[in-house]
């Protein structure tokens, strides 16, 4: 769960298919080895099809929970993105 930071804007690729690349943030507490820890990033996502034209009229600090995979944002990058393959606005 995390709430929308930042977009770039709904962009078509070469073949034709929808993308928004966004930035995300994260804020929680996690147990880890028996003690809670506090855990706040920022994370780079991209909606892709039908889920960027969602994604493209969402307003800025709106919450989703999202499911999808990590990957490299390009071939032999080490930074990576998470590719949304579902999300849901969550009403806070």
């Amino acid at each position: 769960m995390a709430t929308l930071q930042a977009t770039e804007g709904l962009r078509y690729t070469p073949g034709g298919i929808a993308v928004v690349d966004a930035v995300m943030k994260h804020v929680s507490e996690q147990r880890e080895a028996g003690v809670t820890r506090s855990v706040e990033l920022e994370a780079a996502v991209r909606f892709s099809g039908p889920l960027a034209q969602r994604a493209s009229a969402m307003a800025l600090g709106s919450t989703l929970l999202v499911r999808g995979f990590l990957a490299p944002r390009r071939r032999q990058s080490k930074q990576l993105v998470v590719h949304v393959n579902e999300f849901e606005l969550i009403e806070v």
